[in-house]
């Protein structure tokens, strides 16, 4: 196995004292393998709560003094953890659709967020098989609400969901891939060594609108966020349309 799927980076950097101290005050190491994998996958599922940080490419020792994130920095903090743990694993990028997070980010500024948002998720390989990891990103508080408030939907696309399982998404780690999002997905970019590598050539939010981003309306998600995670789900409006997943515009780029 390359080493560079078990490789240090200035973004997965997992020698750092914080990380290192969590890996050992939870003994992880002391694990197998497939177990490693399901400790570090669930800490980073629900230990670190959906949110928004301040940048998708912070290093993981950021996102876990955060102590939230989303797809992209849960997945670096993710990623860390298993090359600490000596887990080879690598990074892979999309775009999502901008409707798979209404709800959470703001109607009155829904109309200027981008098309297209980076997305992406963490490859781990186990018994010489790479298995797909998406379904940490919502924490059982967030998803949990989203099931009590449409009991009877199977798909949803919506409040930074992307499902056509909503009541039995695969979420939970049994060896196997798990998604929560992938419904929302419309381009794909390909595996990368880091995210270090993807952010060099794919960034967003630059400018005056990413500051914007930043100092106030990540934020205003953030508290939508925590009131979704209380049960109190805001209403999308178009209703119904919007909450059905897009119809699958790509073909997942086969990997090897």
């Amino acid at each position: 196995m390359s080493q560079k799927y078990l490789a240090e980076t200035p973004i997965l950097d997992f020698q750092s004292g914080a990380i290192q101290a969590l890996i050992a005050e939870r003994g992880w190491v002391y694990l197998d393998p497939v177990d490693r994998i399901g400790a570090a996958y669930d800490f980073v599922r629900n230990d670190i709560l959906f949110g928004y940080n301040s940048d998708d490419a912070l290093p993981a020792s950021r996102v876990l003094a955060d102590g939230y994130g989303q797809c992209n920095t849960k997945g670096t903090l993710l990623m860390a953890l298993l090359r600490a743990l000596e887990i080879p694993c690598r990074f892979h990028g999309f775009t999502i659709d901008k409707g798979l997070q209404r709800g959470v980010v703001p109607e009155l500024v829904y109309p200027i967020a981008p098309r297209n948002i980076i997305h992406s998720w963490v490859e781990v390989l186990i018994d010489g098989q790479w298995i797909n990891l998406e379904g940490f990103i919502l924490d059982q508080g967030v998803l949990g609400a989203l099931q009590e408030t449409f009991p009877d939907r199977t798909s949803l696309c919506a409040y930074g969901a992307g499902t056509d399982c909503l009541q039995a998404p695969p979420v939970d780690w049994s060896g196997q891939s798990t998604y929560i999002q992938k419904t929302g997905i419309n381009h794909d970019f390909g595996v990368f060594d880091s995210p270090d590598d993807f952010y060099k050539e794919h960034r967003q939010l630059s400018g005056l609108r990413g500051l914007l981003y930043r100092l106030v309306v990540r934020h205003w998600m953030n508290r939508r966020v925590a009131r979704i995670r209380q049960g109190h789900v805001p209403t999308i409006p178009g209703g119904e349309g919007n909450l059905l997943p897009k119809q699958a515009s790509i073909t997942l780029k086969e990997v090897v």
